[in-house]
């Protein structure tokens, strides 16, 4: 059997305007153990950019549903399903790699095991934006770097999506943060999430301010979120023993092996590779971080700053937006409203 519903679906891979109206089928199995979400919102990401311009992971790029983040109410439930019921509100992350549609659509059919319940006085945008973020800076700092209190942190992009949400969850485990920042806009949005030292890394070098900031002993840990020459200049503001951990892939180490010399740990960290390459418990254990960071929404200990809002049918305009460099905090899409 299957769902018939609205999306926006990819024409090809190439600029915004591929993302076009269309019908999707989703498979759906009255009889089984996943659940179908009548969406409300989605979120964008820099993944979604590369997966339009480039094509997804799995299949082809004509007739894609991109979107990994998603929030809404259940309306139908597989006879499998336990703990779940029709008109629950639900967030998860799954989809749009290729293959399962993604959240660019009025419903996405998901996995029970991997939706967690939106709490009370959580808005559907809220929990749609900080699903994968949160995973991403979850990973990154508790599971990967292990950070402990005390330690000097630098966080790249500390005002965009992932920076800003990164450096709450940096403070929650007691390390003192540093931000890059390229505007005083953006520093106010670095220094709110609670970034003690704000880097203008237009106007000064950051290793430099990172070495004057820990006393010339180095940062203990630096998340890169920007690519190949911001993740070799970081090595040169780690202390010995220190992690460097990328979103971006591994370039390699400097000429003098400064890395190597200095016993640096790199962590990679790429959140969607359970989504594609089917790892089924390790998706489940990141529906178990997007459901800790819904509770702490709903607790006021995570701020998530949510920038400009677009319709589902602007999705091309939402993808231009985040690609002009523009935006702070999370683009988010309205559906179904």
């Amino acid at each position: 059997m299957s769902f018939s519903t609205k999306a926006m679906v990819m024409r090809g891979a190439g600029a915004p305007e591929v993302l076009q109206p269309g019908t999707v089928e989703l498979p759906w199995h009255p009889d089984g153990a996943d659940v179908l979400v009548r969406l409300e919102a989605a979120a964008i990401n820099p993944a979604d950019l590369y997966f339009r311009e480039y094509g997804p992971y799995v299949g082809e790029a004509e007739g894609c549903v991109l979107g990994h983040d998603g929030a809404g109410v259940v309306e139908k439930i597989g006879a499998r399903v336990k703990g779940l019921k029709a008109g629950d509100r639900v967030a998860f992350c799954n989809g749009g790699v290729g293959g399962t549609h993604g959240t660019y659509a009025h419903h996405a059919v998901v996995p029970a095991s991997l939706v967690a319940k939106i709490p009370d006085g959580v808005t559907a945008m809220q929990a749609a934006a900080v699903a994968l973020v949160f995973i991403t800076g979850w990973e990154a700092f508790k599971e990967r770097a292990r950070v402990r209190k005390g330690e000097r942190v630098l966080v790249h992009g500390g005002a965009g999506g992932t920076g800003h949400i990164a450096i709450q969850i940096a403070r929650a485990l007691g390390a003192r943060v540093a931000a890059t920042v390229s505007s005083d806009e953006k520093a106010a949005i670095a220094t709110r999430a609670g970034a003690e030292k704000i880097i203008r890394y237009r106007d000064e070098d950051f290793v430099e301010a990172a070495m004057d900031w820990t006393g010339g002993h180095g940062l203990d840990v630096v998340l890169d979120n920007a690519g190949a020459e911001v993740f070799l200049e970081s090595i040169k503001a780690l202390a010995p023993y220190g992690r460097l951990v990328t979103l971006m892939g591994t370039p390699g180490d400097l000429e003098d092996m400064t890395a190597y010399n200095n016993n640096l740990t790199i962590h990679n960290v790429m959140m969607l590779t359970p989504m594609w390459k089917g790892l089924t418990e390790r998706l489940k254990a990141q529906a178990t971080i997007v459901s800790k960071a819904l509770q702490l929404v709903a607790s006021g200990k995570l701020k998530i700053l949510l920038s400009e809002s677009f319709a589902l049918a602007d999705a091309d305009k939402a993808h231009a937006h985040l690609e002009s460099g523009k935006a702070l905090g999370k683009v988010t899409l309205r559906i179904n409203g």
